[in-house]
C-alpha cells in the first residue's frame, strides 16, 4: 500500500480536489424524514449511520476525505462507536480517506493503545489518519508516528488550531524566541523530512486552523514536507480566498475541512428545513460541497501563481 501522503496527493490529483467533509452529526440538526423515531440509543446511531451514508454519497465526487469529530459518536456510547465504524466502512467503500478527528494524546503503552486502536488495520476503528495532541511533548507523539510509519497511516499533529482561544497557548514565546505553534512545527518538520513519499511529503502532518491565515505562510515554510489539516473554513469563519498560504507552488500540500457549511447547508437554504425531503438534503449538501472544492481550487491554483 503506498503511504498515506501519496494516497492523499493521488486522491486530490483524481479528483481536482483538496476538500475534507467533517461528519459531526447531531440529530437536532435533521430533518423528520432523518431523524430517530425513538430516543433510544439504538435508534439515534442508526439516524446517525443513515445520514452520514447520505453526506457520503453527496460528497464522495467533490472531496478527498471525510473526517468524523469522535466526540460526536462516543456521546452515544457503544451504539455511536457503532455508527462511526459503520460511517468508516462505508467511506472507504466510496473512496474516500478517513481522518480520525480524535485529537488523542498521552504517553507510553497509552499512547500506543490509542495509536492500535486508530491506526492499526486490524482495528474497526481504524482509520486513514488521526488527529493528535503534542502537548505531552515527543513521549505522546512518538508512539503515533511509529504506529503511522509501520502501517501506512498519518497523523495530523495540532500545531494551530482555529477556536478563537488558541493562541492563549500557541502564541506563547518558546525559549528560541519563536511561538510554541513554530517549536511544534520545527520538531515536526524534524520527522518529516526522514519520511517522505513519492511526492515529497509525509505521512506527519499538521493541524494549521484556516482562521488564522496570517500564521500560515511560517509554518508552511518550516514544515515544507507535511500536509496541513486546514479546519474552520465556513461557519468557524475561515474564507477560501485567504487559504493561499497554505498550499506549495503546485497547489498541493493542504486538506481544507468544512464540517456545518457542508453538511447543515440545508438548514440555511431550506424553508421549512425540518420537512425536507431526502432529495432536497442531498442536493443541498451536494451542490455545498461542489462550491466548497471550486472556491478551493480558486485559492489553491492563485497559490501556484503567486510562488
Amino acid at each position: 500500500m503506498a503511504g498515506f501522503a501519496d494516497r492523499v496527493i493521488a486522491a486530490s490529483e483524481s479528483k481536482d480536489s483538496v476538500l475534507v467533509v467533517g461528519l459531526d452529526p447531531n440529530v437536532d440538526y435533521l430533518p423528520n424524514v432523518l431523524a430517530p423515531t425513538q430516543e433510544s440509543g439504538r435508534a439515534v446511531a442508526e439516524a446517525i449511520s443513515q445520514f452520514n451514508r447520505l453526506v457520503i454519497d453527496a460528497v464522495a465526487d467533490h472531496a478527498v476525505a471525510v473526517k468524523p469529530q469522535l466526540a460526536y459518536y462516543e456521546v452515544y456510547g457503544s451504539d455511536g462507536i457503532c455508527a462511526l465504524e459503520d460511517t468508516i466502512r462505508y467511506a472507504r467503500s466510496k473512496g474516500l480517506l478517513v481522518v480520525q478527528d480524535a485529537k488523542r494524546g498521552d504517553i507510553g503503552p497509552t499512547a500506543s493503545a490509542y495509536a492500535q486502536a486508530y491506526l492499526h488495520p486490524s482495528s474497526p476503528l481504524c482509520g486513514d489518519a488521526l488527529t493528535v495532541n503534542p502537548l505531552l511533548g515527543a513521549d505522546g507523539v512518538n508512539p503515533f508516528v511509529e504506529a503511522a510509519m509501520q502501517h501506512a497511516t498519518g497523523i495530523f499533529v495540532l500545531v494551530k488550531t482555529s477556536n478563537p482561544s488558541a493562541g492563549q497557548w500557541q502564541d506563547l514565546i518558546a525559549a528560541d524566541g519563536g511561538t510554541l505553534s513554530q517549536r511544534i512545527a520545527a520538531y515536526i518538520a524534524d520527522i518529516a523530512r526522514n519520511h517522505r513519499g513519492e511526492h515529497g511529503y509525509s505521512a506527519i502532518g499538521a493541524v494549521v486552523g484556516s482562521t488564522y491565515p496570517q500564521d500560515a505562510l511560517a509554518l508552511r515554510s518550516i514544515m515544507p514536507h507535511s500536509i496541513l489539516l486546514v479546519p474552520g473554513l465556513g461557519a468557524q469563519g475561515g474564507r477560501a480566498d485567504d487559504l493561499t498560504g497554505y498550499f506549495d507552488a503546485q497547489g498541493q500540500g493542504a486538506l481544507v475541512s468544512s464540517s456545518r457549511g457542508i453538511t447543515y447547508r440545508y438548514c440555511a437554504v431550506t424553508p421549512e428545513w425540518k420537512h425536507a425531503t431526502i432529495d432536497q438534503v442531498f442536493a443541498s449538501i451536494r451542490e455545498a460541497a461542489l462550491t466548497s472544492q471550486r472556491a478551493l481550487n480558486n485559492a489553491r491554483h492563485q497559490s501556484q501563481r503567486i510562488r
